[in-house]
């Protein structure tokens, strides 16, 4: 099998999207843009909870034949210490070209990025967390038109979210990056000016046979894109007036490690526990950490088994708090 090219993506895209949308290309920059891309987008007037955005997802990629596959584990080990992206799944099948894959089909998988970008002074950007729920799908393919065709997969799952197709852009590259065993291309998307997820192709660079389709975004994004309510408060919700959304994050993060069974530690993945824990300040936290802690808790449960009560977690993450600041002092 030859390796997909730039040119041949954009005759799959322009076969898949029908009259009513526009494909345009600019030297290897592409966008596509619904025809009625210009009409306003109003927010529910009752914005679906967390629960009910995953049950409405899960029902859209059923209803087209994807299944619900289980979360990979937190703890990677092998690249990374942490999972960080849905496609994970794949590492066998498009990097070693194994004829398998970990899981496959529609994953609302927890991940870590203690990457997120931050401002100058080190406070994470708006729309920027350590640990969230990427929602993909995932999916190995045999052509270009399936990729293409994931788009329209995509369309009808966000659609029963409330987002509808004429308020989304397609857009991106079309320069086909490397790295390491595979190559891909990249397109992003965005509903009414607002980045909400990618669709990538990648393809094992010596064997372009073992090739899939990833589709991802973040649950907290696409309810910030249904609801289009202030990132902090959304995600936090009443927590954000009693602490900063750094200080919630970093305990909403450690809430997800120790949950699947990372500990502190001095080394490894732990050690990333211990860390959080460590920046965690007093002062934000005078009765401790238990109400947030039961928040955390209560939304990673919807996606993936805890192996740690939150009141083991509140515990572990208060007394470690307590000898660190003591220290520290």
């Amino acid at each position: 099998m030859t390796p997909p090219d730039a040119w041949s993506v954009v005759a799959a895209l322009r076969r898949t999207f029908g009259p009513e949308w526009t494909v345009d290309t600019n030297g290897l920059q592409l966008s596509i843009e619904h025809r009625l891309s210009t009409s306003p987008f109003r927010p529910r007037r009752s914005p679906l909870d967390w629960h009910e955005l995953l049950n409405r997802l899960h029902a859209a990629f059923d209803a087209q034949g994807f299944e619900q596959a289980a979360p990979l584990p937190l703890r990677w080990g092998k690249e990374t210490d942490f999972t960080i992206s849905a496609i994970q799944a794949f590492d066998p099948y498009v990097k070693q070209a194994q004829p398998f894959t970990y899981r496959d089909g529609y994953l609302p998988q927890p991940v870590v990025r203690l990457s997120a970008k931050r401002d100058v002074a080190g406070r994470l950007l708006p729309g920027r967390l350590t640990s969230f729920v990427n929602v993909s799908l995932v999916r190995r393919i045999a052509s270009l038109d399936e990729y293409a065709a994931t788009v329209g997969i995509w369309l009808s799952a966000i659609s029963a979210i409330g987002l509808h197709a004429r308020h989304i852009r397609t857009y991106g590259s079309l320069q086909i990056w490397h790295r390491r065993e595979v190559s891909g291309i990249t397109l992003r998307f965005d509903h009414a000016a607002l980045p909400i997820g990618d669709l990538v192709l990648i393809w094992n660079t010596n064997d372009p046979a073992f090739m899939v389709a990833d589709l991802g975004s973040g649950l907290e994004t696409l309810k910030r894109a249904c609801t289009r309510a202030e990132w902090t408060r959304m995600v936090f919700g009443n927590l954000a007036d009693y602490a900063s959304s750094d200080t919630l994050d970093a305990i909403r993060t450690v809430t997800l490690m120790i949950g699947s069974g990372i500990r502190p530690t001095a080394r490894g993945p732990g050690s990333a526990v211990r860390r959080l824990i460590r920046g965690i300040p007093a002062s934000e936290m005078p009765l401790g950490t238990s109400t947030a802690v039961r928040a955390a808790y209560e939304f990673w449960t919807l996606t993936a088994p805890m192996q740690a009560p939150w009141h083991e977690i509140t515990r572990l993450l208060d007394e470690r708090g307590r000898r660190t600041r003591s220290i520290t002092s």
